[in-house]
C-alpha cells in the first residue's frame, strides 16, 4: 500500500487545488476547446492551476460574504467547461454542499430529483434560472441566485462577475474561509435511476478524498499527467490530483453522439496520458480508430465507467495503445465509487470466454480500501450485519462493501436508507455519527454517519471466484423469478449476445414473482431487422436453439424484437429493464 503523504492528510479536496497552485502554478489545469482553428489545430481557452485556485478563492469568498453557509445546498447547473471545475472548487471552500445533477437524465427527472434536494439557491446558466423561476413554486427556499454567461436576464439573482467583485473588495478578502470537518456535507449526487427513480447521495468532504488517493494510487496517476475526460465530474479530481484536464468537443449528457474524430484530436494535440469515458464513447471511437489504422501512443491508460463493458468495445480500444498502456473498467455506483478493477488484457485473455457461455462479467478485485462480502439475497432490510447470510465461493448473492469512498445515505427518497444500508456495531463508529436504526426491525434509517460502522447493499447480483475477483450478474430487482427458480440477466443475455444478429438483449418477467414469465427483448445489429412475421419466427426460433444447448437458458422460449432499447442516454448500456417488462407484457412473443 502507497505511503501516505501529505495530500492524504487533506480533508477538503479544495485544499489539494491550492497545494497544486504552489507546486505547478504555470501548468495548465482546465483546456476548453473552442470553435476556432490555427494552423490545423483547435483553439483552447485555458487556465493554470494558480489562476483556477485564485478564481475559486475569489468567488467562494464572494459567495460567503453573499451568505453561503456551510453546509448549504446550492444547485450547480453549468456545462463542462472552465467556469464549472471552477464553481465546484470554489463551492467545497465556501462551504456549501453542492447538488450535481446531469441534464441527460431528461428536464421532468431533472426537476423532480431538484425539487426534492430542496436547494437553497441555483449557481447556474440563465436558461436553468428562467426555468427556476417559471417553476418557482417548487423551489421556495431558493433564495442565493447567482447567473453563469450573459445575454439573458439576470432572473433575480446576480451574476458570477458580481460575486468575483465582492470576493475581491475589502470585505471579502477579510473573510477567513470555513475550515470544513470531514464528515460535513460536500455534495448531492443523484444516481442514474436505472432500478428505480433517482435518490440524491449525499457526499461528505472524506468521501471526495478517499476517492482522489484511491484513484489515484490504484492507477499510479501523477502529478502532471495530461487527461481528456468524457465525463466532465473526472475533471474534479484531475485538478484535485495535479492532473491537466483537456475538454473534448462533445456533449457530455449524451455520449453515444460523441464524434470520435473529436475524441482522438484531443489526444494527439494534447499527447494526452489518460482518458475516461462511458463505454458508448468507446464504443465509437475504438472502430473509428481501427478503420483508420490510429495509434494514441501517449496514452498510458484509458478508464471505462458507467456499465459492464464488453469484448467488443475493450479489444479495439486496446489495439490502439502502445507499450504497457491498457484499458480499465473501473465498477462502483454512484453511492460507492471505486469499489474494484479489471485491466482489458486480462478480460480479453482470461475472463471473457467465460462470460460468453454464461458465468457472468469479471469486474475485477477490489481497491485497497474497500471490503466486500457476497450475501443471501433478502427482499427486505437487513438492519444488521449478524442477520446477513455471508455466501460462499461461487455462490450467487448480492455484494455489500465498506469503505471511506462509501457514501452514508441518500437525502432525497430517505427510506430507501433502511434498504441500502446495514449497521455493524461491532466496528467503531466515526466521531459525531449517527448510526443508530430509528426503530427496531427495519424501520427507516436516516443520518447514517460514513465510516467503518455500516455496509452498503449494492444492489448487485454475483459471486467471488478463488482470486476474491467479483463476477457480476446482473441487478438483484431485475432478476426473473420463475416456478423453476432465478435468472439471471447478464449470463442468460450473454447466449444470445453470440448470435451474429444480436447487438444486446434483455431478460425481463412478465408478471408476478415467483411466477413470472420470462421473455428475452432482441435488439438486432444494424441492418438485421426481421421484417416480416415469418422472419421473425425463424430468427426465434434460432435463439430457441442457441438457448436449449446452454442449461441456464434451456426454459426461455419466448422472444420480443424492438429496435432500440429504452437506456439511460449517459451511458447507452444500461437498459432500462422494468420499462422493458411493461412494454413486453400483452405483447404475443415468438
Amino acid at each position: 500500500m502507497p505511503t501516505p503523504t501529505r495530500s492524504d492528510t487533506i480533508t477538503n479536496v479544495a485544499d489539494w487545488l491550492a497545494r497544486n497552485a504552489d507546486e505547478a502554478p504555470e501548468q495548465v489545469a482546465i483546456a476548453e476547446p473552442t470553435k476556432r482553428r490555427r494552423e490545423g489545430r483547435r483553439v483552447y481557452r485555458t487556465v493554470t492551476f494558480a489562476e483556477l485556485a485564485a478564481d475559486a478563492e475569489r468567488i467562494a469568498r464572494g459567495l460567503v460574504a453573499g451568505g453561503a453557509r456551510r453546509g448549504q445546498r446550492l444547485a450547480l447547473l453549468v456545462p463542462p467547461s472552465i467556469e464549472f471545475v471552477t464553481l465546484v472548487f470554489a463551492l467545497l471552500k465556501s462551504g456549501a454542499a453542492t447538488i450535481l445533477i446531469d441534464p441527460g437524465m431528461g428536464r421532468r427527472n431533472l426537476l423532480r430529483c431538484l425539487e426534492e434536494a430542496r436547494p437553497e439557491g441555483f449557481v447556474a446558466i440563465p436558461l436553468a434560472q428562467a426555468i427556476r423561476r417559471l417553476y418557482r413554486g417548487r423551489f421556495p427556499a431558493a433564495a442565493l441566485n447567482v447567473t453563469v454567461g450573459g445575454g439573458w436576464p439576470l432572473w433575480g439573482g446576480e451574476s458570477l462577475e458580481e460575486l468575483r467583485r465582492r470576493g475581491e473588495s475589502s470585505e471579502g478578502r477579510a473573510i477567513a474561509l470555513p475550515a470544513m470537518e470531514s464528515s460535513e456535507p460536500a455534495a448531492v449526487i443523484f444516481t442514474t435511476g436505472s432500478t428505480g427513480p433517482p435518490k440524491g447521495v449525499l457526499y461528505r468532504h472524506q468521501n471526495f478524498a478517499a476517492q482522489v488517493s484511491e484513484i489515484r494510487d490504484f492507477y499510479g496517476i501523477r502529478a502532471g499527467e495530461i487527461d481528456v475526460p468524457c465525463f466532465p465530474l473526472f475533471g474534479l479530481f484531475n485538478a484535485a490530483m495535479g492532473v491537466t484536464t483537456v475538454l473534448p468537443r462533445m456533449d457530455a449528457s449524451r455520449p453515444a453522439r460523441a464524434k470520435p474524430a473529436r475524441i482522438v484530436e484531443a489526444i494527439l494535440e494534447w499527447q494526452a496520458t489518460q482518458s475516461f469515458a462511458s463505454p458508448a464513447v468507446w464504443n465509437r471511437v475504438g472502430p473509428y480508430c481501427r478503420r483508420r489504422g490510429i495509434r494514441l501512443p501517449s496514452l498510458k491508460r484509458v478508464l471505462s465507467a458507467g456499465a459492464p463493458v464488453p469484448a467488443r468495445v475493450l479489444g479495439p480500444m486496446q489495439e490502439t495503445l502502445s507499450g504497457g498502456a491498457a484499458v480499465h473498467t473501473p465498477y462502483g455506483a454512484t453511492e460507492a465509487l471505486p469499489v474494484a478493477s479489471i485491466s482489458a488484457v486480462e478480460v480479453l485473455q482470461e475472463t471473457w470466454p467465460q462470460t460468453r457461455v454464461g458465468q457472468g462479467v469479471c469486474v475485477g478485485r477490489r481497491f485497497a480500501g474497500i471490503e466486500w462480502r457476497v450475501i443471501e439475497i433478502v427482499e427486505r432490510p437487513i438492519v444488521r450485519i449478524e442477520e446477513a447470510r455471508t455466501l460462499g465461493i461461487g455462490e450467487i448473492g448480492e455484494l455489500i462493501v465498506r469503505g471511506a469512498v462509501v457514501t452514508s445515505e441518500y437525502v432525497t427518497r430517505r427510506e430507501a436508507n433502511a434498504m441500502a444500508k446495514i449497521l455493524d456495531a461491532g466496528r467503531e463508529a466515526p466521531p459525531g455519527s449517527d448510526i443508530t436504526p430509528s426503530g427496531e426491525g427495519g424501520g427507516a434509517r436516516t443520518g447514517l454517519a460514513q465510516g467503518p460502522a455500516f455496509w452498503h447493499r449494492m444492489g448487485d447480483c454475483g459471486y467471488l471466484d478463488e482470486q476474491e475477483r467479483f463476477w457480476f450478474c446482473g441487478r438483484a430487482a431485475h432478476r426473473v423469478l420463475t416456478e423453476q427458480g432465478p435468472l439471471y440477466t447478464i449470463p442468460c443475455e450473454a447466449i444470445f449476445n453470440e448470435h451474429p444478429r444480436v447487438f444486446r438483449s434483455a431478460l425481463v418477467g412478465v408478471g408476478a414473482a415467483p411466477r413470472q414469465t420470462p421473455v428475452v427483448v432482441i435488439e438486432p445489429q444494424e441492418g438485421a431487422w426481421p421484417w416480416s412475421r415469418s422472419a421473425k419466427r425463424r430468427f426465434a426460433e434460432e435463439l430457441r436453439e442457441r438457448g436449449s444447448a446452454n442449461p441456464l437458458t434451456r426454459q426461455l422460449k419466448r422472444f420480443l424484437f424492438r429496435r432500440q432499447m429504452p437506456v439511460d442516454i449517459r451511458h447507452n448500456a444500461k437498459i432500462f429493464r422494468e420499462r422493458l417488462a411493461v412494454w413486453a407484457a400483452g405483447r404475443p412473443t415468438y
